[in-house]
């Protein structure tokens, strides 16, 4: 799993690359991304070419935003490189979070 920043010179925001890769997915057709920064409503992650899929998100700095990837509309996953994880609220499941 990969989570890339890449904070912007000239505005209060961060370019966010959430990626999952090909190993992780086994063959998945789908992941979306769910989070704080999009009312928790699936975002496709597009497939790249060795099976990772990948989206990036423009995102506010001085912030926190939690977020999970959701495989085949079944598994749900967290990311390995988040910066740190928070109960969900609704289960015994944890979200990642992204700190900007």
């Amino acid at each position: 799993m990969a989570l890339t920043k890449q904070y912007s010179k000239s505005k209060p925001v961060c370019k966010v690359t959430f990626a999952l890769p090909a190993e992780t997915v086994n063959g998945a057709k789908k992941v979306s991304l769910l989070g704080d920064f999009n009312e928790w409503n699936p975002t496709a992650l597009k497939k790249q070419k060795d099976g990772t899929f990948k989206a990036s998100v423009e995102l506010e700095v001085g912030k926190e935003f939690a977020f999970r990837y959701l495989v085949d509309n079944d598994i749900w996953l967290n990311d390995e490189e988040a910066d740190k994880f928070v109960p969900t609220g609704v289960s015994y499941d944890e979200n990642s979070v992204v700190v900007l």
